[in-house]
């Protein structure tokens, strides 16, 4: 799952993002807001943590652009303003949610989970002729309909969201079954054989000792 950090601060923003990449989450990381502007134009997020002050492109201009395009992809901006003036500014903006940067990065992880399951924000996936449909959680391939398992489904919607790009075994884990029960048995190893065999082609790879990447081959 995908995020994106606009955070200025090296501290705070490497912070934030090795605590995202442990709660399972695939966290991208950039400094200016006009860097982070041209990424949003060509990659997709699940959510974005946004701060309010960035050099070259404010996170509240950033923000409105966004909005203006129609994004609905959720935001929890991230600031040391706590005033209710500051909450207006954000809320009238675009934002979703709003926290300082006191907060337990606990509280921000469970309110970015939150956040991103209320907006219901995941559209509709694409790699090659195989197309997935998060809202209504049906799978496709050349068009015809994949009769896949939850955790199938689970699984395929992770690599289609890091397609071309080698997902670790451990990753997998974690994202389906917690950080208690990674490691515990070969189940990846059962759900990647039977995801193969429905997808029936080459396109999802193992990389041996590292982990699997689904390409549009």
């Amino acid at each position: 799952m995908k995020i994106l950090i606009v955070e200025d601060d090296l501290m705070m923003g490497a912070g934030l993002q090795a605590a995202l990449n442990q709660a399972g989450f695939e966290a991208h990381w950039e400094t200016h807001g006009m860097a982070a502007q041209a990424l949003l134009a060509t990659e997709s997020f699940r959510a974005m943590v946004l701060d309010i002050t960035l050099p070259g492109l404010d996170g509240l201009s950033l923000l409105k652009a966004l909005r203006a395009q129609d994004s609905k992809l959720p935001v929890l901006m991230l600031t040391a303003r706590d005033t209710t003036r500051d909450k207006v500014q954000c809320f009238d903006a675009g934002a979703d949610d709003f926290l300082v940067k006191t907060t337990d990065m606990e509280e921000l992880i469970a309110r970015l989970r939150a956040l991103i399951r209320r907006s219901g924000y995941i559209g509709r996936l694409k790699v090659g002729k195989l197309v997935l449909d998060v809202d209504t959680q049906t799978a496709t391939q050349d068009g015809k309909w994949l009769a896949l398992s939850n955790r199938e489904f689970e699984l395929l919607q992770l690599l289609m969201e890091n397609a071309g790009q080698v997902v670790s075994r451990n990753r997998l884990e974690q994202a389906l079954f917690g950080l208690n029960r990674a490691g515990e048995s070969n189940v990846i190893e059962v759900h990647i054989h039977n995801l193969r065999h429905k997808l029936g082609n080459n396109s999802l790879k193992t990389v041996r000792g590292v982990g699997y990447a689904l390409t549009d081959s």
